[in-house]
């Protein structure tokens, strides 16, 4: 339980006197575009999460292919394809109102991360969309992303959490599987509707 009294930092001033001033390094990094570097992490990364919010609030999923699936159009463009998935389409709708976004990029054992902040609009133009193909399907819908800030983040945070080292990876057993935990989230959700409705989604495939 939550103290009545509990204690709140609510001014930039008194938040930033907590801490050491950032070095040059960490302030002067942020770049308007996609250097050299940027563009060598993008053709190696298989996943990235994309973040935005709307009118409900913030918004935020993982998105996951082979790696370059994050496609560079040039220095301040990207395409990021949609692939077969939930159809909540969140962040989409998010993105017809407010079109910023944020990108988190990741590389398997990389430590490292890139960020990327700019905007975003939603296309269905095939020719954009066609050398996204992957197993012969062409997404339906990609997002534009247009490129306002671009940084490297620090490996500090992978490091404390060994994030790629398999002797931390969990016992997957430890926890119940979806369809279990989902039958407890999803009110009269019975096991038997959850497994029919994920053989649907089998059935879909991945593209």
């Amino acid at each position: 339980m939550i103290p009545s009294d509990i204690s709140l930092i609510t001014d930039e001033t008194d938040l930033r006197k907590r801490y050491p001033q950032p070095m040059s390094r960490a302030t002067d990094k942020v770049l308007d575009h996609l250097d050299f570097h940027c563009l060598s992490i993008l053709a190696l990364s298989p996943f990235c999460i994309l973040s935005s919010h709307g009118p409900e609030g913030a918004d935020i999923s993982p998105r996951g292919d082979p790696p370059g699936f994050l496609r560079v159009l040039d220095d301040r463009h990207l395409l990021l394809p949609d692939r077969i998935g939930n159809n909540r389409l969140d962040n989409f709708v998010n993105i017809l109102t407010y079109p910023e976004i944020g990108l988190l990029v990741l590389v398997p054992g990389m430590d490292e991360t890139l960020r990327i902040n700019g905007w975003a609009q939603i296309t269905d133009d095939a020719r954009l969309l066609e050398d996204s193909a992957v197993r012969g399907q062409v997404p339906n819908i990609g997002v534009l992303i247009t490129v306002k800030e671009a940084f490297l983040h620090c490996p500090k945070a992978f490091i404390r959490s060994g994030l790629w080292d398999p002797a931390k990876f969990i016992d997957r057993s430890s926890l119940p599987n979806y369809t279990t935990m989902l039958t407890d989230h999803v009110a009269g959700l019975s096991a038997e509707e959850s497994e029919r409705q994920s053989e649907i989604m089998a059935k879909r495939g991945l593209y």
